[in-house]
């Protein structure tokens, strides 16, 4: 059986990686080429992405690959959601992409649903309403008169502008443009409607592909200045959070999953979206999975509480290992102080610790004081949330949950894991640890005619690479 090489492009909004995955007779392997920093920039107080660095980090990667020997069969790209670059006419990149960070849009929901209703638009797209969505981006582009969107041919998501980048050929891909909150959930098509509401050109947007559509194959230029050659370039899972759950090694479909780094995201795998009462009222969201499968899921504040407090501790000379700090608050078990990490105080506060502390203080309780009791406050605060979320999933699912598969970087976290299982009363599987580069090559895989679908990428995924399993605990 021939061996296949694929380079997975995984940036998330603070690095990117470089990872290559072989695939011989039903062995799956992985292991990084390249690490690149993806930083927000500053410009007259708007934040942006620094595309043109990116590109150049994709171009050094594939230079890198062919001075070392590597050889790839194809190349994918994943990234987060919701963002998006303006193209001109002409093909020119118009500015760099407005981040999703930048507070522009604070307001922007409550604006657009005096135009039409906050219901009708989730029912339209089973997307969690939040500020930054595509949707509310481009309803305050449009309020600015900002001159990108005035003079656009066509947005493409970050995936797609940097796909495009790559090959010259302009594409949407399904699961990236569903965090959009302007695709309809059912036909998965654009929903012209808001576009109307908005005041905004229903084709700006290109037709939808499917994730594994071979897109086209690098440019001349590219193949010849890196060395790589004409390599073919995939539209994989372009949204991160898909590619991730495409690695879930599960035997069946009675599972949910927590793909958890700075975000957590947790939900199941379904045929149909889930668009009800319930769901809009607890604020779900239904985002496209591959082959043609629905990612019903609640966004989760993640690590980034935790995240946002270690750059404090830096600043004060105190630096942590993530051994460390997991012993620090498996060993403050004596703190017992709860946040709500989806609260907006913790979006993006000055000092996070500061709003950890007037959330404790205004809700009655102790605010913790030791750095130790900062890490018990975050860790078992995010287990509550898990907890809750899950038992509402459990009512709105029509199977019955068997297990939590962890996947991405917070697998790692043992003692979170082992305090998740005790919480939901059911075993927690974590791992792969790399799941999104993972479900990025698998999809490679498929559009390459190499795998069938996505039960057997499970099953190859499950038997090559290792997981850890936690059961609850009595106590």
């Amino acid at each position: 059986m021939k061996k296949y090489h694929f380079l997975a492009f995984d940036i998330g909004a603070t690095s990117g990686r470089a990872m290559v995955g072989t695939l011989e007779e039903n062995h799956f392997s992985i292991q990084e080429v390249n690490r690149f920093p993806n930083t927000l920039i500053e410009i007259h107080g708007k934040l942006y992405w620094n595309i043109y660095r990116l590109y150049d980090s994709l171009k050094e990667t594939l230079a890198l690959c062919a001075g070392k020997g590597i050889h790839i069969d194809s190349i994918g790209i994943d990234t987060w959601g919701v963002d998006f670059g303006y193209v001109g006419k002409d093909g020119s990149l118009l500015g760099l992409p407005r981040a999703y960070r930048d507070p522009y849009t604070k307001g922007a929901p409550d604006e657009f649903f005096k135009c039409i209703s906050r219901r009708e638009v989730y029912d339209y797209t089973g997307i969690q309403i939040m500020e930054f969505n595509s949707l509310f981006q481009l309803f305050r582009a449009k309020k600015e008169k900002c001159s990108y969107l005035e003079h656009a041919d066509q947005i493409l998501f970050i995936p797609d502008l940097l796909s495009y980048l790559l090959t010259g050929r302009r594409i949407c891909e399904y699961t990236d443009a569903s965090t959009s909150q302007l695709l309809n959930a059912r036909s998965k098509q654009f929903e012209t409607a808001l576009f109307d509401v908005a005041g905004l050109p229903s084709d700006i947007v290109g037709p939808v592909v499917m994730p594994g559509t071979i897109i086209d194959s690098l440019t001349d230029e590219l193949a010849r200045s890196t060395g790589i050659g004409k390599i073919p370039v995939v539209a994989v899972a372009g949204h991160d959070t898909a590619s991730a759950v495409v690695a879930v090694p599960a035997s069946d479909s009675r599972f949910a999953y927590l793909s958890s780094g700075t975000w957590s995201l947790m939900g199941i795998e379904t045929d149909q979206p889930v668009i009800n009462d319930v769901s809009y009222k607890h604020n779900f969201t239904n985002e496209g999975g591959i082959e043609g499968t629905i990612r019903f899921l609640k966004n989760i504040t993640g690590m980034w509480l935790l995240e946002q407090c270690r750059k404090e501790w830096n600043k004060e000379g105190c630096f942590y290992s993530y051994q460390q700090i997991m012993e620090m608050a498996k060993h403050k078990t004596s703190f017992y102080s709860l946040v709500d990490p989806d609260n907006p105080c913790f979006t993006n506060p000055v000092s996070m610790t500061a709003a950890i502390k007037t959330y404790c203080d205004e809700t009655g309780q102790i605010p913790p004081r030791e750095n130790a009791e900062f890490v018990r406050c975050i860790f078992i605060s995010l287990v509550d949330r898990y907890r809750q979320v899950l038992e509402l999933l459990s009512e709105m699912t029509s199977f019955d949950i068997d297990k939590l598969h962890v996947i991405g970087g917070g697998a790692k976290n043992y003692f979170l894991n082992q305090l998740t299982a005790n919480a939901i009363k059911r075993p927690v599987i974590a791992g792969p640890y790399e799941a999104t580069a993972v479900g990025n090559c698998m999809v490679q895989a498929k559009a390459l005619g190499v795998v069938a679908d996505r039960w057997e990428m499970r099953r190859i995924i499950a038997s090559s690479l290792p997981v850890e399993i936690f059961y609850p605990e009595n106590n």
